[in-house]
């Protein structure tokens, strides 16, 4: 086998696992095993047609993914009972997320694997608190709709 395939390989697996990590830590439904298989399965798409061997496949190749990869995570968000509000957002995100570092692992922007993991695992363990203080420093504005018109 090639050292800098399996190198690819490793990269998406463990982008993955590092991603999924962090959403087991935060006791999520989905974690290390749903992520490392989504940074794995997309690093082997793009690792298929890579760009040297498939220059045009390539980008049609991680498009395709990327819009698949969508529909694994439309399934992660649910409403529950009475709540208006959708849960699994920031889950379905991540899994997108970790499909786009999975692909270029597979296409062997190692760079870019490093960077994006290390900021995607830094935004995901920023907790609601931080969002509430904003929301609180920063109250929204009134709606166009509360006020009157001054036409």
């Amino acid at each position: 086998m090639d050292i800098d395939l399996l190198l690819r390989l490793i990269a998406g697996l463990a982008a993955g696992v590092a991603v999924g990590w962090q959403r087991t830590l935060r006791r999520k439904n989905v974690g290390i095993r749903t992520f490392g298989l989504v940074g794995l399965g997309t690093a082997t798409a793009a690792c298929l047609f890579s760009e040297s061997l498939f220059p045009d496949a390539a980008s049609r190749v991680v498009q395709g993914v990327l819009t698949g990869i969508g529909f694994l995570g439309a399934g992660l968000i649910v409403r529950r009972g009475d709540d208006v509000n959708p849960h699994g957002l920031t889950t379905a995100a991540a899994i997108w997320v970790t499909a786009a570092l999975g692909c270029a692992a597979g296409l062997g922007h190692w760079a870019v694997v490093a960077t994006a993991t290390a900021l995607a695992i830094g935004l995901l363990m920023l907790d609601h608190s931080l969002e509430h203080w904003l929301q609180k420093r920063y109250p929204p504005a009134q709606d166009s709709a509360d006020t009157p018109n001054s036409d």
